[in-house]
């Protein structure tokens, strides 16, 4: 019992991930104690459509997802919930850990052997792809179709590019406690300048490109 807690804890990587993977045991035996349901926590939808808009030139180029909507929907984000994507992939690198630590003998590296973390959740990412498709199956069968997706229209941020006429840029909207960077093209066309307040009046039919208006506040009148 002994080697077997000494194992789990020591060297430090597989103490952080005998704490991490615990948590979300203890979060699993609440969700099934209390009967609260499965609240996520992210919404997916929402994840899927904030993207890269540093390469985007024109509206025609929204279609194309950003770098973070292609990250999400490798490991199948929306069609499985983030939780249990977050416990499988937090399980597989604990397993990882273990066995690493006692093949490549990391307890002699000390403190260093913590960056044995780094290849650790690069694989477990990519199996990630391929360890959900079953639980994408699982859950397309049980009529599971995402988290409600977040209405912006009405919400109000900062813009984090300069954008005019039909030029493309990015705004930043503090929502439900997260910062959600969303593509936005002014709603007449005029000049909106870096960090300027705009409010959401309109949004394209894929939800891709949102239209902003600046805001009057007492900061600009």
């Amino acid at each position: 019992m002994a080697d077997l807690l000494n194992l789990l804890f020591h060297p430090l990587p597989n103490g952080i991930m005998t704490v991490l993977t615990g948590c979300s045991l203890l979060y699993w035996l609440f969700v099934m104690i209390s009967g609260s349901g499965l609240d996520f926590g992210v919404d997916a939808d929402a994840a899927l459509e904030v993207g890269d808009v540093s390469e985007l030139d024109s509206p025609d180029d929204v279609s194309e997802p950003g770098i973070m909507a292609k990250i999400w929907d490798f490991i199948n984000v929306g069609k499985v919930p983030v939780m249990v994507i977050v416990t499988l992939f937090k399980f597989v690198s604990w397993i990882m850990t273990i066995v690493s630590s006692v093949v490549f003998g990391l307890g002699k590296l000390g403190i260093w052997s913590v960056l044995i973390l780094i290849p650790i959740f690069i694989i477990a990412y990519f199996l990630m792809h391929y360890l959900t498709k079953p639980f994408v199956k699982l859950y397309n069968n049980l009529g599971y179709k995402g988290d409600d997706p977040i209405d912006f229209l009405g919400r109000s941020g900062k813009m984090k590019s300069t954008i005019e006429d039909q030029k493309i840029g990015s705004a930043e909207f503090f929502i439900n406690g997260d910062v959600i960077r969303l593509n936005v093209l002014s709603q007449d066309g005029s000049k909106i300048d870096y960090n300027d307040s705009v409010m959401i009046v309109n949004e394209s039919v894929d939800r891709k490109l949102f239209y902003v208006k600046k805001e009057i506040n007492l900061s600009n009148i």
